[in-house]
């Protein structure tokens, strides 16, 4: 069964093929299809976003594609930086440059008040135009300096509930079992299992 990752994020890539790790499942990614567009990121939620690439991706390759949008969203800036999480700190910001302005964000902010969640939402599109959605959240708070070299994007701030640790502290595994797109792609997982006759008769 061939499913495409709709995303050209290594690290992204990495952590999603770990997960779906013995599924029975050929991942490919949009290397494998050059010819595919780029998928501007322009609607307002995260499902919004994983719709548009998983539709997108699958009208080009005609396979099943599986594209997620995830973002941090912390209470005190009302949901920022939201959908914007990876261009927070400008159109070619990377991890640090959003790190920065976070930190900057928040350096007035205390302790009791700096939670945060992660939230993922992974959009599976058949290339029928069917699609299903799965969400997964992690809650947490934000640290004031970055911590760990594991991982990518906000998590060298991101202290998960009940832990002391950073995401980027973490091995992997940990990381996966607590993370909020570990557990979307586990609902995503529960999904195929179910219907795996569908995915094998397109």
């Amino acid at each position: 069964m061939d499913i495409v990752l709709a995303t050209r994020n290594k690290k992204k890539i990495e952590e999603m093929s770990r997960i779906l790790d013995g599924m029975g499942i050929n991942i490919l990614t949009m290397d494998d299809f050059p010819s595919c567009p780029e998928v501007e990121e322009d609607m307002d939620t995260f499902e919004g976003n994983a719709v548009k690439k998983a539709l997108a991706i699958t009208k080009c390759t005609n396979k099943i594609a599986v594209a997620d949008d995830s973002g941090l969203e912390v209470y005190a800036l009302k949901g920022d930086p939201g959908v914007m999480s990876a261009r927070y700190a400008g159109e070619n910001a990377n991890d640090v440059a959003n790190i920065e302005k976070l930190l900057s964000e928040m350096k007035d902010i205390p302790e009791e008040q700096r939670g945060a969640r992660f939230v993922c939402c992974i959009a599976l599109a058949y290339p029928n135009g069917k699609v299903e959605t799965f969400f997964g959240f992690a809650e947490g708070r934000i640290g004031r300096e970055p911590r760990g070299r594991m991982g990518f994007g906000y998590d060298p701030v991101f202290y998960p509930t009940g832990y002391n640790e950073t995401f980027a502290e973490m091995l992997p595994e940990e990381k996966d079992a607590l993370s909020h797109r570990g557990k979307a792609l586990e609902r995503f997982k529960e999904y195929i299992k179910t219907h795996y006759s569908e995915y094998k008769e397109i």
